[in-house]
């Protein structure tokens, strides 16, 4: 197809300029293939995380928190290393986990040697409605009849508890990065337009990748070997997440550069609105572990980093909060884990086919119409909502219906609208304030959420609807963070334009 009429036909979805075609295309295609990868493997994630015992998943928020405090600063690393492009290092990293799951099927299949998994002929056999105040014992593990295995392992629990915590890392480290990278050559006002798009890439991906799990759950580890072609196929996307300077004649030296070193021309050209800190020159920057210690510093010495690092922190907890009543309800329910790995990925599926829909036709007018401050508000008004309808009605239907609306909320409208609060921000910020926020404050509202899912649990016998009732404050307090950064995102942006013109 020709450039003229690829243009046309991307017209009648986004507001695309010429010289954006290319960045655009290829950062949705390369989430499309990340999102692609991760929703393969996370019904085998997550069934293998049941099979462990239900009392064992606030344990693995908190083994994916160390890792990531291990991980996180080799990514920051990456990026400052001296004759490594951003780029390149972008295209390093998805080739990294492409690699490692290919690692993890082999261990995965070394480890189920000796076990048999019983299918029945209704593997989705589901029990429900559950009481409305519903209690599950947490300390009790899956049925026996799902799995039998001689003997469980420490190989075998190892494995099982490795790609728990690699495919979250997996998910955190490759998604930051490259909204990283994309917003390194985006502006503010371009990003109100085209994040939309790039976000329907990320869906289709969730979309293709959960009905793939679906038709093939009985594939088992064999999903890992299909999930790491993909981030193979992410790797090779992200090379063309370039600025396109042929629209500005004064730079025309810059297009004969090799496109995966086009992040060294860029910079002299970044929007001159960034506010915090001076720009970065990754010709002079020496590696260090210290980068991910410079972030934090970066996010200790600004008002904004700190509110945008509670709001990431709140919306964890509440996320986490959701997700462990989902696996509770399932683990309890279905006995099979064909069955439950098959549920997962049709809960994904019936997902994403909403959120492409609202992505696709809602997500740049609302971007552009409504603004930043009504777009991260979105979520957690609608996660208090959920959380007081689960309060009442505690139940499996009820579980689904929350967490379809709180999921097509959150990726139409509110991360789109965080994604733009770095638009605002210096370069050093993007690459290492913005890592740190998203990885380790991600993970700190994790097994914040795991400790108190946990205890509370615990302390009131599994009753699903009174737990509800205690994340409602935190939803509270995350309206009230959002409404004050999103007022401060907006007059940073202003400062932006005035000082570009």
């Amino acid at each position: 197809m020709s450039r003229p009429r690829l243009e046309a036909l991307l017209s009648l979805f986004v507001s695309v300029r010429p010289h954006e075609t290319s960045p655009l295309l290829h950062s949705s295609s390369c989430f499309f293939f990340i999102l692609s990868a991760y929703f393969v493997v996370l019904p085998l994630r997550d069934e293998g995380a049941i099979s462990l015992g239900l009392s064992n998943l606030p344990e693995l928020f908190v083994g994916s928190l160390m890792l990531t405090l291990v991980a996180a600063p080799v990514s920051t690393l990456v990026f400052s290393l001296p004759n490594v492009s951003k780029g390149k290092g972008l295209v390093l990293i998805h080739r990294f986990f492409s690699v490692s799951l290919l690692v993890f099927f082999l261990l995965w299949y070394s480890s189920s040697a000796g076990c048999s998994v019983s299918s029945s002929k209704d593997p989705l056999s589901v029990s429900f409605p559950l009481k409305e105040d519903s209690k599950v014992n947490i300390h009790k593990g899956i049925p026996a009849s799902s799995v039998s295995c001689e003997t469980n392992g420490w190989f075998y629990m190892s494995v099982r508890v490795g790609l728990f915590l690699w495919v979250a890392l997996l998910n955190l480290l490759t998604i930051s990065s490259t909204w990283a990278r994309i917003i390194d050559v985006m502006d503010n006002e371009s990003g109100s337009r085209l994040f939309g798009f790039i976000g329907a890439g990320a869906t289709l991906g969730q979309l293709f990748g959960s009905v793939f799990a679906t038709g093939m759950a009985w594939l088992g580890p064999y999903l890992l070997v299909f999930a790491a072609l993909l981030m193979e196929l992410a790797a090779q996307s992200s090379k063309g997440i370039n600025q396109d300077m042929s629209h500005l004649e004064e730079l025309s030296p810059i297009k004969k550069t090799d496109p995966d070193k086009q992040s060294e021309a860029d910079e002299p050209t970044a929007p001159a609105g960034l506010v915090s800190s001076p720009k970065l020159s990754t010709s002079v920057v020496q590696p260090q572990f210290g980068m991910m210690l410079e972030g934090l510093g970066l996010i200790l010495s600004s008002t904004y980093l700190l509110y945008v690092s509670l709001f990431l922190w709140l919306s964890a907890v509440v996320s986490s909060f959701f997700y462990f009543e989902k696996v509770t309800v399932i683990a309890m329910n279905i006995q099979s884990p064909v069955g439950r790995r098959r549920l997962f990925a049709q809960i994904n599926s019936f997902i994403a086919v909403f959120i492409l829909i609202g992505q696709l036709t809602l997500t740049g007018r609302i971007l552009t119409c409504a603004g930043v401050a009504i777009a991260i508000c979105s979520a957690p008004v609608v996660a208090f909502l959920n959380l007081v309808a689960l309060t009442f009605w505690p139940t499996l239907v009820v579980v689904a219906v929350s967490e379809t609306i709180r999921k097509v909320v959150n990726y139409v409208v509110t991360r789109p609208g965080r994604e733009l609060l770095f638009t605002v921000v210096s370069q050093d910020e993007k690459y290492k304030a913005k890592v740190c926020i998203d990885v380790i404050v991600q993970r700190l509202g994790d097994a914040t959420a795991a400790g108190m899912f946990k205890f509370l649990f615990g302390m009131l016998n599994g009753q699903t609807s009174t737990v509800s009732f205690f994340a409602l404050p935190v939803c509270l307090l995350w309206i009230v963070i959002a409404i004050r950064l999103g007022g401060r995102q907006a007059q940073l942006a202003r400062m932006q334009t005035v000082s570009t013109t």
